[in-house]
């Protein structure tokens, strides 16, 4: 088979995402909702960063005790004044205890539990315009305040 075909991961960014409490939708037909407002954080790549700019939010479905599905929209503003949108689609997983501590804005060892994203991202700026054009993938961990995540372009 042809090497050319085995994505290779390089580094894009890491970003540290600061976020309110919880608000608690309720349980409903796929699961219990949840929606946490994402309120600023920053990112940081090789010759850029950027702020998380608040207003944004993580939209959550706890489907089971053990697995979270995650979709997080928010933006970034670049030093430069460019803006990113970021959606940002995750799974969380892990035993329903520590599931359970992370609901509750506990702290939790991030290694104890499976947190990877697929970020894409939409910017209208010229310097940035190849990342409209890429795949990316990620890991994360939730700490009681913030979601720190690490980017890599599938390239």
């Amino acid at each position: 088979m042809d090497a050319s075909l085995d994505p290779q991961l390089k580094y894009f960014a890491d970003l540290s995402v600061q976020v309110d409490r919880p608000q608690e939708v309720g349980r409903t037909p796929h699961g219990l909702r949840r929606l946490i407002p994402i309120t600023g954080g920053e990112a940081r790549g090789h010759g850029w960063q950027a702020r998380v700019l608040p207003g944004g939010a993580d939209f959550q479905l706890i489907v089971t005790e053990r697995l979270a599905e995650l979709d997080a929209r928010y933006v970034l503003e670049t030093d430069a004044g460019d803006l990113i949108y970021v959606r940002n689609h995750a799974v969380r997983s892990g035993p329903p205890e520590l599931m359970a501590r992370l609901a509750r804005g506990e702290p939790v060892d991030p290694a104890q539990i499976y947190f990877r994203c697929s970020p894409s991202f939409e910017t209208a700026s010229a310097a940035l315009g190849w990342i409209n054009e890429r795949l990316f993938v990620g890991a994360g961990a939730r700490h009681p305040d913030k979601v720190v995540m690490r980017f890599h372009e599938l390239a």
